[in-house]
């Protein structure tokens, strides 16, 4: 990958979460159908179900009910060859249910890391770990 579709895909992730961010889940699904191929494989764990971009669309949605005011902040983004890594902090209030748990009105703030793989400039490939671990135990399920 030369310097610039690198640049380019750290741009294309920016973007990305900007939209996120939002919290309009109309903005949200549009970003995941110019960000994303329609086939993206996500190798993360889809509690409802599902493949490709439908599926990604469908955990934006899960959590943008269970907590609307989500944020993700980059805090750092390594590319090489055709993946960009980026490690984020995520923040949000839980005020709708969200694996079962009612809403408790908690803030949340929890890591994640997530490789992503372009092609084109879209983002063809994502690998990510997701401390579910820290949510749970902030929204009181799981002992401290």
């Amino acid at each position: 990958m030369t310097t610039v579709e690198a640049t380019r895909n750290i741009a294309a992730l920016h973007r990305f979460h900007s939209a996120t961010n939002s919290g309009d889940p109309d903005l949200v699904a549009r970003a995941i159908d110019e960000f994303t191929v329609p086939d993206v494989i996500f190798h993360a764990p889809v509690p409802m179900g599902g493949s490709g971009a439908e599926a990604m669309k469908r955990v934006w949605e899960a959590l943008l009910r269970a907590f609307p005011d989500i944020h993700v902040t980059i805090e750092e983004t390594v590319a090489e060859g055709d993946k960009v890594v980026s490690r984020n902090t995520v923040t949000g209030t839980h005020l709708g249910e969200y694996r079962g748990l009612p809403p408790t009105g908690k803030r949340v703030t929890y890591g994640e890391i997530f490789v992503l793989r372009f092609v084109d400039g879209r983002i063809a490939e994502i690998r990510g770990i997701v401390d579910v671990l820290a949510q749970l135990r902030q929204l009181g399920a799981l002992p401290s």
